[in-house]
């Protein structure tokens, strides 16, 4: 008997899906993990920590710029901007700021509290999308809304008294960190629904906006290490530990790798499977965290992740194709890795 015909094709779909959800989880998991290491690990028999925030930045965003070029130029797309370069530098210094409030946060959250606080984006992102775009939202993502605040409330307020930052300074500690977080949910809300308005109001190739979003970051970054003093200062920094050095280039390949994969699954899968992948991938980076940095968990943050996570697959899987996308493509539309 003749084999189906549509073997192929889901083997060919399997293997698709696989490649996806390898690529992601990969390359956001060691993101994670670079991150935490290069804000909180000391380096050196000194014991120095790497404290330039924009400096990470500009490293990954450069690095960036650079492959979004150089793909625009492979597929013989031209690398003249579609919008007024004044909407890219929007959506560049919104992504800075997000960028570097995520960092800095580092210093005084840890990064479990970091990752399951990134799952509150769906308030600001639904906040930006009503000012502007005028969305509408439906009850049910309000009522997930609610729960994953409630959820990452009970996981930043209950924090097991052994899991201490090298920055910290008590409560004034605690509060500059979850201020540092709402910043970045905030810009991060505002980015992700700007870049979906440039989207729809330009026939725009995703590689084009990234390209133009990243120079800009790195301009402004440059000339923000400039003003600080910084720049100088973070070389020597990275000149003198080699291994700070390594940890900073493999995070800006990493950052940039997750690009192609998060753009390959939303293509190809769709924005429900992406929610999918990156809500089971902020899981496993909390559980690797725990178990690499030693952060205990106390039992009120294990009934947070439960009802943050509950929440979002719960989310994910009642959603239908059928319906028109709208929440998880305003989240998934943001130009760098979270």
């Amino acid at each position: 008997m003749a084999e189906p015909p549509s073997l192929p094709l889901k083997e060919n779909k399997l293997a698709k899906g696989t490649f996806a959800v390898v690529g992601i989880m990969s390359t956001l998991v060691i993101y994670g993990i670079l991150q935490e290491k290069i804000m909180r690990v000391p380096y050196g028999p000194q014991k120095e920590y790497f404290t330039f925030s924009l400096f990470l930045v500009f490293c990954n965003r450069i690095t960036t710029s650079a492959v979004s070029a150089g793909v625009l130029l492979a597929s013989k797309k031209a690398l003249d901007p579609v919008a007024p370069l004044y909407k890219y530098c929007v959506v560049s210094v919104s992504n800075i700021l997000t960028t570097t409030c995520q960092y800095e946060a580092l210093k005084y959250v840890s990064f479990p509290v970091q990752t399951l606080a990134k799952c509150a984006k769906m308030i600001p992102v639904m906040i930006w999308g009503t000012i502007i775009m005028q969305k509408k939202y439906k009850g049910q993502d309000y009522l997930v809304a609610f729960l994953v605040t409630l959820g990452c409330s009970l996981f930043i307020l209950y924090q097991a008294a052994g899991d201490i930052s090298p920055f910290n300074r008590g409560r004034e500690s605690t509060v500059w960190g979850v201020s540092l977080m709402i910043g970045y949910l905030g810009f991060d809300g505002f980015t992700s629904t700007f870049q979906d308005k440039l989207f729809k109001g330009y026939d725009m190739e995703i590689h084009n906006q990234i390209f133009y979003t990243t120079v800009c970051s790195c301009l402004l970054s440059f000339i923000g290490l400039i003003l600080q003093g910084n720049l100088l200062m973070a070389i020597d920094f990275v000149s003198r530990h080699h291994d700070c050095f390594f940890d900073i280039a493999l995070l800006s390949t990493v950052a940039t790798a997750s690009q192609f994969f998060i753009s390959y699954t939303i293509r190809t899968f769709g924005a429900l499977t992406f929610a999918t992948i990156m809500t089971t991938r902020q899981l496993v980076s909390i559980l690797l965290s725990c178990l690499w940095f030693g952060h205990p968990l106390s039992w009120e943050q294990c009934i947070g992740a439960v009802i943050v996570f509950g929440s979002l697959y719960a989310r994910t899987f009642l959603k239908t194709k059928q319906k028109p996308p709208s929440l998880e493509m305003t989240e998934t539309r943001a130009s760098g890795p979270s």
